[in-house]
Order: C-alpha cells, then sequence, then structure tokens
C-alpha cells in the first residue's frame, strides 16, 4: 500500500461511520490524519471510532442542516484544528422505481441527501479552507451520475448534479490551493445493497467488466491521493471507480 503524509491534516468525511466513508476514514487516519466522522447513525459512530481509535472522533449530524453542520464544522475545528480534507460520502440509493412511478416526495428526499447534502458540506467548509489557503475536497458520486440507471432516476440525476458542481466548484477554488474532485465508484460491497433488488444488482453486476463489485478499500486508496498534498494540480476533475464500465 502506498503512504501518503496526512501528518497535521485535519479531515470530515461525511458518511463516515460505515461503507465507504468508513473506509477512507480509516486510510486517512492511517496516514496520520485526524478523522472527524460526521454521520447521522450514533451507534455506527460509536463503533466506528472505537475502531479507528485515538485520531478519530465524531459528530452526530444530518448533511441536510446546514445549521447543524455549520456548528459540527466549528465543533470539529475548535477541537482539533483547521479543517484542510473533506470526504463527502454520505449518501442514500432511494427507490426502485421508473420516473413516471417516482413518488414526489421521494424524489426531494433523495436530491436533498445526494446532491443538496453535498452542497451544503461544501459550503460550510469552504471559508476556512480559503482562509488557510489550502483544501482538497473528494465528492463521491456515482457511476450512475455518468450513465443514469434506470429506476434509479432521482439518485442518478442527483450524482449527476455532484458532478456539475464539482467541476464549477473545483475552477472557483482553483487559485486558492484547493484541489476538489469526485470519485464515480460503481456499486460497492456495502449495505446500500441492503436497499436494491436482486433484478437492479445482477443489472449493475454484468455491467462491470472485471466481474464484481468495487472493494470498498479500492475507493479509500483513490481517494488518499487526491487529498494529499501530492494532488497538487488536479482539479475540477472526475475519477472512474467502475470496473471498466464507464471510462469517461
Amino acid at each position: 500500500m502506498n503512504s501518503y503524509d496526512l501528518n497535521g491534516q485535519v479531515a470530515v468525511v461525511t458518511g463516515g461511520a460505515q461503507g465507504i466513508g468508513f473506509a477512507i476514514a480509516k486510510r486517512l487516519a492511517s496516514s496520520g490524519a485526524k478523522v472527524s466522522l460526521w454521520d447521522l447513525n450514533p451507534d455506527a459512530l460509536k463503533a466506528a471510532v472505537e475502531a479507528l481509535g485515538s485520531s478519530a472522533s465524531t459528530q452526530e449530524v444530518n448533511i441536510t442542516d446546514l445549521p447543524a453542520l455549520k456548528a459540527a464544522h466549528a465543533a470539529t475545528e475548535a477541537a482539533l484544528g483547521p479543517v484542510s480534507i473533506l470526504v463527502n460520502s454520505a449518501g442514500v440509493a432511494g427507490t426502485n422505481a421508473t420516473l413516471e412511478d417516482y413518488d414526489p416526495d421521494e424524489w426531494r428526499r433523495i436530491v436533498e441527501i445526494n446532491l443538496n447534502g453535498a452542497f451544503y458540506v461544501n459550503k460550510v467548509v469552504i471559508p476556512s479552507m480559503k482562509a488557510h489557503n489550502y483544501g482538497r475536497i473528494v465528492n463521491i458520486s456515482s457511476v450512475a451520475g455518468k450513465e443514469g440507471n434506470p429506476n434509479l432516476s432521482a439518485y442518478s440525476a442527483a450524482k449527476a448534479g455532484v458532478i456539475g458542481m464539482t467541476k464549477s466548484l473545483g475552477k472557483e477554488l482553483a487559485k486558492f490551493d484547493i484541489a476538489v474532485n469526485a470519485i464515480t465508484p460503481a456499486t460497492a460491497k456495502t449495505r446500500i445493497l441492503d436497499t436494491l433488488t436482486k433484478e437492479f444488482i445482477d443489472y449493475m453486476l454484468v455491467r462491470i467488466p472485471r466481474g464484481r463489485f468495487l472493494e470498498v478499500e479500492e475507493a479509500a486508496n483513490m481517494v488518499a491521493w487526491l487529498v494529499s498534498r501530492e494532488n497538487s494540480f488536479t482539479t475540477a476533475s472526475v475519477f472512474d471507480l467502475s470496473g471498466g464500465r464507464t471510462t469517461y
């Protein structure tokens, strides 16, 4: 495993109590970063911080609650120091349904969490990063944001929005040495599979040339470089993690 020096860095990982977010938090902590896990699930947060040890702390927060996010950010910086790394991993897949049958309230919920939540979190961390003239942000999108998945239109639309937001924000912050990039994973072996039908899982798997789902550690490996000082040039870009399903 490659080693990146993140000593002295403070990282926020939303959705960091489980799945891809936890794998990323573990990798960043092992590289020397102080990590704050922002998540809604108190039990998962407790288990995660016990697993990560003294380098980790938690904030129980809803990423759709902007005032709560501001409070979580202030508390994190008071306890750990200026936040220099953000990994926005929190998200939900939502209902499997055709767009014609999609419940409008469910549509709004999925977009609010996956797209607006990413907007709120980015908005909260930017002023401090700009003040310190340094930062690294990774927004986790999805292969669905590139291709669209049938019967998952709200999620696909929201994740496409994350890509567009990342490209805009990366250009806005480039002169402050703040790199903003996105990754587009295919389905990973996480609890999100529990929310999907077997037919839909089979649909996704057959389209991955690697013939398997993403391992969460593979996502963490890519993110570790993106948030390091070694990523000194690349910003407003999208990095594929689809096992060959999408390469554009």
